[in-house]
């Protein structure tokens, strides 16, 4: 069984702060799947904010974070991370960390993902 635990958010940061979250994962073949950053707010669907391969070599943004989100890997440590430089009010949202079975996913979309965080809340005042 695989767990995937979040860490890093929970706090308030103001607009123009940076924020790293965490994703330690265990009971699984970690540096064999792709990892992936999601995020939801009240009353929309969970959208894809990152998603990076097996090995760390290939990584795909949204458009709503390009140049200020940085997704990386460590498999040593069986953990992704999501650098969030320059945030802004409406980078709010419960931020989600999601593995595919996939070593080189191009998936965008939730059911893609068989593996689930709990969930980390991100709050960015203006």
């Amino acid at each position: 069984q695989v767990q995937l635990v979040e860490s890093g958010g929970g706090g308030l940061v103001q607009a123009g702060d940076s924020l790293r979250l965490s994703c330690a994962a265990s009971g699984g073949t970690f540096s064999s799947y792709t990892m992936a950053w999601f995020r939801q707010t009240p009353g929309k669907e969970r959208a894809i904010v990152a998603r990076i391969n097996w090995n760390g070599g290939s990584a795909y943004y949204a458009d709503s974070v390009k140049g200020r989100f940085t997704i990386s890997r460590d498999n040593t440590k069986n953990t992704v991370y999501l650098q969030m430089n320059t945030l802004k009010p409406e980078d709010t949202a419960v931020y989600y960390c999601a593995g595919s079975i996939f070593a080189a996913s191009f998936s965008t979309s939730v059911g893609g993902y068989r593996y689930w965080g709990q969930g980390t809340q991100v709050t960015v005042s203006s």
